[in-house]
């Protein structure tokens, strides 16, 4: 097999990116289950984990990348003066691993073998094998395992592959599994409704007890008290095993999901006794039950009773006092009818005490509590974060085709299709691919006033108009971004293929998101502009606007020293209202509003800026300046009170950051508050990113001895970096001007996960700067702080402008929240 070429895609931060380098994948096996991504595991974890039941084999296998590491001394000193110790953990990791989910039927033993041989997993993973494809196995190779197919299988693995499976207790990692998901996925757990499903939060002080109702062949009933304690309180022999023999009788049906698949199509109504049977068509309301509610499976035939499995859940809930019901395993198979069944005979035998909650990798408790019975996932003590993405790689939405040949262009393992025929299938089964995060340098934004009711999404996206509304906005915006795409890598052949792929994967996913919005989890505009990030990101798209930013950042650096003569011949109390004008005129660059991308047309950068500035007439649609500048400069009696340290979380490239926030951060120094520029890190449209934007700074630093100053002390200026940064170190005080990273690859931010930089730079400071339509006002309008808040936009959307504050595209937003 042919290894993959292509450039590694490396940069500092702590979000890590994707590496899709040394992928590689061979033979016609789907991967249609979550996955999740795994930084910095050592190499000794353990490659591959089982789950071997009656009806299906579960594995959860690891799959590492590069791990570098890039930490240059204006990065170690910032970390040194904001006091973040990472104890033996290097610093900025890049992508070090993913953690897969596949499953077969366990009659197709040998076609799973087949599958771990094609990845060499059981000789430490395809990444470890790929140039060495002949190196001996170890004879000692030992792969974690649980489930009564761990003894019955284990001479065919050793005689297969020549590695011995470690059994692990099946309850004990069942358990494990369910613990490690409930507490480190913020949307693990949901529960579903007459259609509806709901993601419910739970609080890891909360979690226990609980009842776990595993349907396998089988079905377990273990209550769980805490990690490690539990009991097997009951069970059944009618489980998914029973559904698949009475569905093999009754069909012609040659897999268990088809099975799924075609029972969707049936009507139960025709041999299930409903409450409308009894009562002539009508309702019981008395108690709840509607006329379609299942009263008897099979009653029209058999008049025989219910299924016991939900009752027997039930009874032993309320023997033990406990009122939620976990239900996992692959019976369930996120099917919507069987949710709803359970869900319906809980609330209803228990009077709505009890509740049935569901999982997303519901069938893969056991193998990953296997995964993690090896070296660990992770402690979930330490400061930890877990991000659930959907990626596609390649276009073949179905299944990846085997490994291009040499001299073609394989993304991931995937062979990109042309542009000409092939169509994507938009069904859940296929599209449903999560990908969890976990970034040991990501935390809560300590500044947020209550981080347990905090919603960084302003737009509630559960309203069908507004979802069709946004998917439109994104679907219009597609061409323009593809071709911005193309345009950044040369615009090459390869380039244009690419960018093709991209634009059906991500048009496929929202097409399944239009079916079923809560598809990927909770949904938010933030979650769809991120998707669309990663997805650039996953065609090894690095920043698909590069070209744009350094052409608008020459521009607006050319004229930064005319408009900083312009700013210091005004009166104190003139220059800071033109500031904030500046800053809102500047947001007018934008490459995500469409409306904005049409103006790029009718002039240069400084005539659409110096248009925009004369048009900013007060008062704007939201307009707390006065406060604001009462704060500042003070009024009457009161004194001015500058802030200590003022967080600017800075927006697009060019003239936005250039000619809007620079100057205003050269304000705040002025008046002796310390600035900390803070900036994506990674690319997301024609936002600045923290790499990209040192070099601005001393660029603009150049025009202005205030920002010179205040840069070298801050260790940006590279020339004299090496005479200050030793004067200054570990005295926070003395670094009047730093540029942070935010943790973030999107347009807008979510502060319960950012960088552990800004935690820490975050703690000192009394004033946050928010800026931009993303940062303001799609993400943190209504978000609450500790300190002073400033939320500065120009609105860009009609839609939006009309929705949040009932006014007009172009309005301006100056919103200022002081402590109360």
């Amino acid at each position: 097999m042919a290894p993959v070429t292509g450039n590694s895609i490396h940069r500092s931060g702590s979000r890590p990116q994707l590496d899709l380098s040394k992928a590689a994948i061979q033979g016609n096996f789907e991967e249609r289950d979550p996955t999740i991504l795994l930084p910095n595991q050592s190499d000794d974890l353990s490659h591959l984990a089982l789950d071997i039941g009656g009806s299906l084999i579960k594995l959860v296998y690891f799959s590492r990348h590069e791990d570098q590491s890039i930490d240059d001394k204006r990065k170690k000193t910032l970390k040194e003066r904001l006091g973040i110790s990472n104890g033996n953990r290097r610093s900025y990791p890049i992508l070090g691993g993913r953690l897969h989910f596949v499953k077969f039927e366990a009659h197709k033993i040998n076609e799973c073998l087949d599958f771990i041989y094609s990845k060499q997993l059981h000789r430490g993973g395809m990444d470890a094998r790929i140039w060495n494809p002949d190196a001996p196995t170890n004879e000692n190779s030992v792969i974690k395992a649980t489930g009564g197919g761990a003894y019955k299988f284990a001479d065919l693995f050793k005689e297969r592959l020549g590695v011995s499976l470690d059994k692990e207790d099946e309850m004990n990692c069942l358990v494990s599994g369910a613990n490690f998901l409930l507490k480190a996925i913020r949307h693990e757990a949901f529960t579903h409704m007459e259609g509806h499903k709901e993601f419910v939060q739970i609080d890891q002080n909360e979690l226990f007890p609980y009842l776990l109702v595993n349907i396998g062949s089988g079905v377990n009933m273990i209550k769980v008290d805490g990690d490690g304690k539990f009991q097997r309180i009951s069970g059944t022999n009618v489980g998914g095993g029973t559904y698949w023999g009475l569905g093999k009788l009754l069909t012609k049906c040659k897999s268990f999901d088809e099975l799924l698949e075609l029972s969707q199509l049936g009507d139960n109504s025709t041999i299930d006794m409903l409450v409308g049977d009894i009562y002539g068509g009508m309702d019981y309301s008395k108690i709840g039950l509607s006329a379609s509610t299942m009263l008897q499976v099979l009653g029209k035939l058999f008049q025989k009773t219910r299924s016991s499995r939900t009752t027997i859940s039930y009874l032993n809930a309320l023997r033990f006092g406990l009122k939620r019901i976990f239900f996992g395993g692959f019976f369930i198979r996120g099917h919507a009818y069987t949710m709803d069944t359970i869900s319906f005979a809980v609330q209803f035998w228990s009077k709505g005490d009890a509740q049935a909650m569901f999982l997303r990798h519901e069938g893969f408790l056991g193998a990953l509590g296997g995964k993690i019975h090896g070296p660990p996932l992770g402690d979930l003590n330490e400061k930890i974060s877990w991000m659930e993405k959907f990626v596609r790689k390649g276009t073949e939405i179905t299944a990846p085709v085997p490994m291009a040949p040499p001299g073609t262009t394989g993304l991931g393992g995937f062979e990109v299709p042309s542009s000409k025929g092939g169509t994507l299938r938009s069904d859940a089964s296929a599209l449903n691919i999560g990908v969890l995060h976990l970034v040991p340098t990501l935390e809560v934004f300590p500044l947020l006033a209550d981080p347990k009711m905090y919603e960084p999404n302003t737009i509630d996206l559960s309203d069908h108009g507004e979802l069709e509304y946004w998917f439109t906005v994104l679907s219009e915006h597609l061409p323009d971004l593809v071709d911005k795409a193309v345009a950044s890598e040369g615009g090459t052949d390869d380039a244009k293929r690419r960018g093709d792929a991209f634009a059906r994967a991500f048009s496929a996913h929202l097409a399944r998101l239009m079916e079923e919005p809560a598809a990927y989890g909770k949904l938010g505009l933030a979650n769809l502009l991120e998707l669309r990030e990663e997805c650039l990101r996953e065609f090894q798209f690095v920043d698909a606007y590069r070209s744009i930013k350094q052409r608008e950042n020459e521009a607006s650096l050319a004229v930064f020293a005319d408009l900083l003569m312009e700013l210091d011949s005004m009166t104190e109390e003139t220059r800071l209202l033109t500031l904030i004008e500046g800053v809102l005129a500047a947001n007018i660059f934008d490459w995500g509003s469409r409306a904005c991308v049409d103006l790029y047309h009718k002039g240069t950068i400084i005539e659409i800026y110096r248009m925009s500035r004369n048009k900013m007439q007060r008062p704007w649609r939201v307009d707390d300046f006065d406060v604001f500048k009462e704060r500042m400069l003070g009024s009457g009696d009161k004194k001015p009170r500058p802030h200590k340290r003022a967080l600017l979380f800075v927006d697009n490239a060019g003239a936005d950051v250039i000619l809007g926030m620079l100057p205003l951060a050269r304000e705040l120094l002025r008046r002796g508050t310390e600035v900390v520029l803070v900036a994506n890190s990674l690319p997301a449209l024609n936002d600045l990113t923290a790499m990209e934007l040192p070099e601005i700074v001393a660029e603009a630093a150049k025009h202005c001895d205030i920002l010179r100053r205040a840069a070298e002390a801050g260790g940006l200026l590279v020339d004299a970096m090496v005479s200050t940064l030793d004067d200054c170190k570990g005295n926070s005080s003395s670094v009047p001007l730093m540029v942070v990273e935010n943790g973030c690859g999107s347009p807008c931010i979510d502060l319960r996960q950012v960088s552990s930089e800004l935690a820490a730079a975050a703690k000192e400071a009394d004033l946050i700067i928010l800026e931009g339509m993303g940062r303001a006002l799609h993400t943190n309008f209504n978000a609450r702080f500790k300190c002073d808040a400033l939320k500065l936009a120009m609105v860009k959307n009609q839609r939006l402008a009309e929705k949040l504050i009932k006014g007009n595209i172009y309005d301006c937003v100056c919103r200022y929240e002081p402590l109360s």
